[in-house]
């Protein structure tokens, strides 16, 4: 069973070289974004699964997708030798059971995007989804695109701390979050992880070695200070 505990995850790969500089500085967890829906793929499905396969055994790649049927979840997660899926899409119940029957050895992460004051829908969805998922993500939606997560924008983290508190499952924070408000947003949410996309990226869209390093430090202190709270 995977831990999602003090989870760093980075989403985003563009090659071997910064996959290594990731997992070396400490990301525990590394989202590879396949079968998009709006975004622009970094990897081909080929060039991811060739950087999977460089991973130490201490950082756990993740695919993260839109893909609504099981079949293609699971061959697309075996062909990249993953663990882990982060569904983005509208996959309705039905599917998700025949994920769960077809492939009990994935984890699977249910995404939950905030729009505006919308958490009393996404309370009845976690509550609804919670027996076939093993942890929620909570990410930002963007109006003018039509983005579920990679928006590089941040929502109202009151509403991730009530679905942290009410989720039977561990919650992942996204959405917006850098080294700079990384710290603050875990001791306001208190989830079990963070995640990152454009947050920790230079001017040139690649990610900036100083700033994963400085997301890490930051999000490990926040989880420690945690421990220390009532």
């Amino acid at each position: 069973m995977q831990d999602f505990k003090n989870m760093i995850q980075i989403a985003g790969v563009r090659d071997a070289a910064e996959a290594l500089m990731m997992g070396d500085a400490g990301v525990t967890h590394l989202g590879f974004p396949l079968r998009l829906a709006v975004h622009r793929e970094d990897l081909s499905e080929r060039e991811a699964a060739a950087v999977i396969a460089l991973l130490k055994p201490s950082v756990e790649p993740v695919l993260i997708t839109y893909l609504q049927k099981a079949d293609s979840i699971v061959r697309l997660c075996r062909i990249l030798g993953v663990r882990i899926v982060q569904l983005h899409g509208n996959i309705s119940i039905t599917e998700l059971s025949r994920l769960r029957q077809n492939a009990p050895e994935l984890a699977v992460i249910k995404s939950l995007i905030v729009r505006g004051n919308n958490q009393k829908e996404l309370i009845a969805t976690a509550s609804c989804y919670a027996r076939l998922v093993d942890a929620f993500i909570t990410d930002t939606w963007d109006q003018q695109t039509g983005a579920c997560g990679a928006t590089g924008k941040v929502h109202d983290w009151k509403i991730s701390r009530l679905l942290a508190d009410c989720s039977p499952k561990p919650l992942i924070l996204a959405g917006g979050l850098g080294p700079e408000n990384v710290r603050q947003a875990i001791l306001e949410v208190r989830p079990a992880g963070v995640d990152s996309h454009t947050g920790v990226e230079g001017p040139d869209g690649r990610k900036d070695e100083g700033r994963v390093r400085a997301f890490v430090a930051e999000a490990r202190a926040a989880f420690r200070e945690l421990k220390r709270l009532p």
